[in-house]
């Protein structure tokens, strides 16, 4: 058995930053991640005007509840989504003029329920090339707070952004939201807000909507430690599951990620017990440990969609096909990845369909040499790593690009193999 050490989670650095940031007093996060994301945001908070000092196990951060300590700075989001959309917010709640722009990359994906929303509340807005995008700038005066909807059916970023808001306006927030994907990264949201001090309810609505009410708190700082990124680990668990005997050697165990996880994306070792693998859960970790098995399934993936990739990359491996499901908002992730998946997985020889929101693999063993064209997403690197290790040949035409959640991947995915 191998355990593993996984870096910090992108999702939690992420609002752990902008909880920080928000508080009352100086947060320490313990063991945040990393990578070009978190280093993103960090460096974002700096340009707003908040102090952040990073030691290499430990990120100190002095909150200014009263917003930015600048009144005019230009951020530059880099690649991530969490910067891009939560920034934006966080600056919303103080007072001035804050330019934001970002990648090529990131500039493609959609802003546009979430500016919608932040001009109801009384945010300023500009984009300055397409509506709905970057870059935008916000001109803020305060958020006085109140109630409106949102459809949160691309991203449910859109809702974390308002929620992280919503302590730190006058009267408070009430978010009745009509679509929901990734449900379970809200409620990450939720449950760290409530350990920096916030209070929030939710409740159902008679026309099958939900409203979250967050009261006008403000945050108290804290310590919070960090836990392990599920969806990284998601490949080490698929790597242990493709291994082709059942054998002590054929298991990985990750530590941190427990049976009081926050993410999610935990549950993609449920989809692997459905395929065959024996998984084990703790209060101390997860152990997926293969049986020599791997069955086809119909999967539904929209609460644990950056997960879907790492699926894909194994399916041809099972014994019959695999389809899933419910997954439209992968196309609007760092790429498509819907059809990065599938464009990749014919490149190898492996028969695929797809749909809008659908993609089904069927059963063959994938043949090399092929170049996997990785469409700058670190997720489309990491998946197909897990199909390299039973198809000599492949190769990457953008590696270095796992640099944006987890820099040392091939290092250690690499020492990884050859404990297999």
């Amino acid at each position: 058995m191998t355990v593993i050490d996984i870096p910090g989670s992108k999702s939690v650095t992420a609002r752990a930053l902008f909880l920080a940031a928000a508080a009352h007093g100086t947060t320490t996060l313990l063991r945040p991640l990393r990578s070009d994301d978190s280093e993103g945001f960090a460096e974002g908070l700096k340009a707003l005007g908040y102090a952040v000092r990073q030691e290499p196990d430990a990120w100190h951060i002095e909150g200014r509840p009263a917003g930015p300590g600048r009144t005019e700075a230009d951020v530059y989001c880099r690649d991530g989504a969490t910067t891009a959309r939560f920034l934006p917010a966080l600056a919303a709640a103080g007072h001035g003029t804050f330019r934001f722009d970002a990648s090529p990359q990131m500039r493609r994906r959609p802003l546009g329920p979430l500016t919608t929303a932040l001009a109801e509340l009384g945010a300023e807005l500009t984009h300055g090339d397409r509506e709905g995008h970057h870059p935008l700038t916000v001109t803020a005066r305060g958020i006085r707070g109140g109630a409106l909807r949102l459809d949160a059916g691309q991203s449910s970023q859109y809702l974390t952004a308002l929620l992280l808001l919503g302590p730190l306006t006058a009267e408070g927030l009430a978010v009745t939201v009509t679509d929901l994907v990734s449900e379970p990264y809200v409620e990450i949201t939720l449950a760290m807000m409530r350990s920096f001090g916030a209070e929030i309810t939710r409740t159902e609505e008679a026309d099958g909507a939900r409203t979250y009410t967050v009261a006008p708190t403000g945050y108290r700082a804290t310590r919070y430690a960090v836990e392990p990124d599920a969806s990284t680990a998601s490949y080490f668990f698929a790597a242990a599951a493709l291994h082709p005997a059942a054998a002590a050697a054929a298991a990985v165990t990750v530590p941190g990620l427990g049976t009081g996880a926050l993410q999610g994306d935990l549950a993609f070792t449920g989809v692997l017990r459905r395929m065959g693998a024996d998984v084990t859960t703790t209060a101390e970790g997860t152990t997926v440990r293969s049986t020599g098995t791997l069955r086809g399934l119909t999967v539904n993936m929209r609460d644990i969609s950056d997960t879907m990739p790492t699926l894909a990359a194994l399916a041809p491996f099972a014994d019959g096909p695999v389809r899933i499901e419910d997954v439209a908002n992968t196309r609007v992730k760092e790429c498509d990845r819907l059809d990065a998946c599938a464009e990749n997985l014919r490149r190898l020889g492996v028969s695929v369909a797809t749909g809008p929101d659908w993609i089904e693999i069927r059963p063959g063993v994938p043949a090399g040499p092929a170049e996997i064209a990785t469409r700058g997403d670190h997720r489309i690197v990491m998946s197909f790593a897990v199909t390299a290790l039973r198809t000599p040949g492949i190769t990457f035409d953008d590696p270095g690009c796992v640099r944006k959640t987890f820099p040392d991947f091939h290092a250690a995915f690499d020492a990884f193999r050859r404990t297999l």
